[in-house]
């Protein structure tokens, strides 16, 4: 079974199963490239975001120089880095897998935007993300739920939230695109924009 098939279900069943922490789902992860076992700090799966996604993403939430992008489950850090490499924006990549952080900054130091983007060690839950202006999501569509009264108490009106795959529950995006990626999966993006407004 390919790496992408294998991703996809992994995803898939821990959208419908009652905890990230499922047996199911912790031994479809293990036998991911890279993956290994949920803890139950894990908010979703390692699966990284396809390239063309991660340009989509940025351009969804119009990045620009002036912005700070962080990416919340960084995983190798190819957000931040795309965003500091193609916008010259400054980032900050947050993921709770020590190895994932190594990766990430190995990655940056190798694209030359080390003095751009920076790697945080920290569950994402725990994160201040006020400084933000984008945030990026990969995650599970309970994981945004759990961090969605967060990222509305804490980011500025303006601020742009951006979801690869999974909506955040009763709040309607700004905009919602599908693309279809080289192996021919449809991507869903959801963009929404802080108001404010805090949400539970």
């Amino acid at each position: 079974m390919s790496y992408r098939i294998l991703a996809a279900i992994v995803l898939f069943l821990a959208g419908f199963l009652p905890s990230p922490a499922s047996p199911i789902v912790s031994l479809l992860a293990a036998a991911l490239p890279g993956g290994g076992p949920l803890s139950q700090e894990s908010l979703a799966p390692y699966v990284p975001t396809p390239q063309p996604v991660v340009e989509r993403m940025l351009a969804l939430a119009e990045v620009t120089s002036k912005d700070v992008v962080y990416d919340l489950g960084c995983g190798d850090g190819r957000i931040v880095i795309t965003a500091a490499q193609k916008y010259g924006a400054h980032g900050v990549g947050v993921d709770i897998d020590p190895v994932r952080v190594r990766e990430a900054n190995e990655n940056a130091r190798r694209a030359g935007v080390e003095k751009l983007v920076s790697f945080i060690e920290k569950d994402a839950l725990n994160v201040d993300v006020s400084g933000a202006t984008v945030v990026t999501l990969y995650l599970l569509s309970s994981s945004n739920l759990k961090l969605r009264p967060i990222l509305t108490r804490q980011l500025k009106p303006g601020a742009r939230i951006v979801s690869h795959a999974f909506s955040m529950g009763d709040w309607r995006p700004s905009k919602e695109e599908t693309l279809t990626d080289g192996e021919g999966f449809n991507r869903t993006i959801y963009l929404w924009k802080a108001d404010g407004v805090v949400r539970p």
